[in-house]
């Protein structure tokens, strides 16, 4: 089964590859290593905000980080010539979650984007990866994760 066939089995569909919003770079192709771009947490044109442990739940964190996966995949369909089947495998992802200075569930947060990555890669969606805590992200956003995938 296709990438795009097991997201939508799974009731998810990709964005379009959103473009950066500063002086950087969407992804960078390094031999056969992909290095994505932070992605931040957004449904359509609607930005996800939010502190996790104020104004958002771990469960509402998990589904912004949801997002996070999704826009991962996009940007690595656009740089794959829009042909997901070349994506061999997450290798890393780094997570930032908005939280409170005395929040400690940034894993439980970043699960949101790890669990999706599983769900539709089984094994070529298991990674390393950092989850660490943000006093602020990018236009308000609960959360912002980058990824580094293998491609063909």
């Amino acid at each position: 089964m296709s990438v795009e066939d097991r997201l939508i089995e799974l009731g998810h569909a990709l964005p379009d590859a959103s473009a950066p919003a500063a002086n950087y770079v969407p992804y960078v192709q390094v031999g056969n290593l992909l290095f994505v771009s932070g992605q931040i947490s957004r449904e359509g044109d609607d930005l996800i905000r939010g502190t996790v442990g104020d104004d958002m739940s771990v469960e509402e964190g998990a589904a912004a980080a949801r997002t996070c996966a999704l826009g991962l995949l996009a940007q690595v369909k656009a740089a794959c010539d829009g042909d997901l089947s070349r994506l061999k495998r997450v290798v890393k992802l780094t997570g930032f979650v908005n939280s409170t200075p005395d929040f400690e569930g940034q894993p439980q947060v970043i699960n949101g984007c790890s669990d999706l990555l599983v769900d539709v890669l089984g094994e070529a969606g298991r990674h390393s990866r950092s989850a660490v805590s943000a006093g602020a992200l990018p236009l308000g956003v609960a959360v912002e994760i980058e990824g580094i995938f293998e491609i063909a």
